[in-house]
């Protein structure tokens, strides 16, 4: 980890076609984040196939399955390094059944880049722009790809700047801060180095915007939240929960509580020591990925999915909760009664959708019907969620990185949202 430098996860989005991994490709190489003998050999591999030019793409599509298809499927992640930043790029597939990575990438994402081909928007374009919005991703950039295959013109330029804002607006995003840049990533224009055949545009290069973000500011202020992702048993030092701090501070020495925990009570503890990549460390602060030494917890008190938290102010356990949730990929209809798996930080639980409240425009969130018997894809709705067992989810308004979820059935992502209110379960 560059230490010193502040870091941010940027994640690339936007239509299947547009050009998302030959921009990030670019961006990379142009960049020097990338060597000359990397690049050569991705070309070389990209001509065998058949796919000359294809080249950028590949430096994100390290799979080989992705090589013989030409498309983005799983998220790579790039680190990548500006005079000021620190970044870890997450270019997120375009296409339908991948959606449950982009998701998981834009819960994790504190800044979009929107790549938007000069052919328009398309249905995509629009629902990674509202799902960016609705997971709470904070900052937003949009680039203008394909230049070249419009000559370069402004008026093209122009009127699909005002189509961009217009979507952005429909979705509550504030436009006048978001900067619009026309890019041609295969030429690497404006991406990196300005471009020659767009003198009209003035204003700063991808690079240039990217390194514009303002930093992220760390949740320190908010109460501890741990999530636990994996527990271990080391001989000689006990049971060691992992996981990454999203919210808060932990200090060696403190008195912690991991909830719901085994038997739904809690489990008391006392934090002996915190390693951070096979290093000691005193303390841990939101994004950190931790192994943590535990006074008192025993070899089946705690498991995935049970959070840790300060014993003042203990993670919320609730029995029931209300959650807006767009629908993705549903193959029929969602009604009550429906049970799925909810994807809340590292828990997995399944939860019954017990009512749909309403209905709501994602746009604006007026009520276009009340209690629908029924919602579909592209729905965005109220809902009444009962999980089959007791789990830790916070209200959006409290801790937005507790409060979302993403909703699988048979392999999919069906759905995403977060939580609005909850039932506390009282902790025995």
């Amino acid at each position: 980890m560059a230490k010193g430098k502040p870091h941010i996860n940027l994640v690339f989005i936007g239509h299947v076609d547009h050009g998302k991994s030959t921009s990030v490709g670019r961006l990379l190489y142009d960049s020097g984040n990338i060597d000359e003998q990397t690049m050569r050999k991705l070309k070389e591999k990209a001509e065998e196939l058949g796919k000359g030019g294809f080249e950028f793409a590949f430096v994100m599509d390290n799979l080989k399955e992705e090589r013989e298809r030409g498309v983005t499927i799983d998220l790579a992640h790039k680190k990548f390094e500006t005079d000021k930043y620190y970044f870890t790029i997450i270019d997120a597939p375009g296409h339908k059944d991948f959606i449950k990575n982009m998701i998981t990438g834009a819960s994790q994402a504190d800044a979009a880049v929107l790549v938007v081909g000069s052919e328009g928007i398309q249905a995509q374009t629009r629902e990674h722009v509202f799902l960016a919005k609705t997971l709470g991703v904070g900052q937003l950039i949009v680039a203008c790809n394909k230049m070249d295959l419009a000559k370069y013109s402004q008026a093209t330029f122009d009127k699909l700047k005002g189509e961009i804002v217009t979507l952005l607006k429909s979705v509550g995003w504030k436009t006048e801060t978001i900067p619009i840049v026309p890019v041609a990533s295969f030429l690497g224009e404006n991406i990196v180095k300005k471009s020659t055949n767009m003198p009209w545009y003035t204003g700063p290069t991808l690079l240039e915007t990217i390194n514009q973000l303002k930093e992220p500011v760390k949740p320190t202020n908010l109460p501890l939240r741990l999530p636990i992702q994996d527990v271990y048993n080391i001989t000689g030092i006990g049971v060691v929960p992992v996981g990454r701090v999203e919210t808060g501070v932990l200090k060696v020495g403190d008195k912690i509580i991991a909830v719901p925990g085994r038997e739904g009570k809690g489990v008391p503890g006392e934090c002996k020591t915190i390693e951070m990549h096979h290093e000691a460390i005193q303390e841990a602060e939101p994004g950190d990925n931790v192994g943590l030494s535990i006074r008192g917890f025993g070899k089946k008190d705690v498991a995935r999915g049970d959070v840790i938290g300060h014993p003042d102010k203990i993670p919320p356990v609730v029995t029931e909760f209300d959650a807006q949730i767009v629908v993705l990929n549903h193959p029929t209809v969602v009604t009550a009664g429906y049970t799925p798996v909810f994807h809340i930080h590292t828990a997995q639980v399944a939860c019954t959708i017990v009512e749909i409240t309403k209905k709501i425009n994602p746009a604006t969130g007026e009520t276009l019907q009340e209690k629908p018997d029924f919602i579909k894809n592209g729905d965005v709705a109220i809902v009444k969620v009962k999980p089959t067992q007791p789990i830790v989810i916070e209200k959006q308004a409290d801790n937005p990185k507790m409060a979302r979820f993403a909703v699988r059935d048979s392999g999919a992502t069906v759905a995403a949202g977060m939580c609005i209110s909850y039932t506390v379960k009282p902790l025995a």
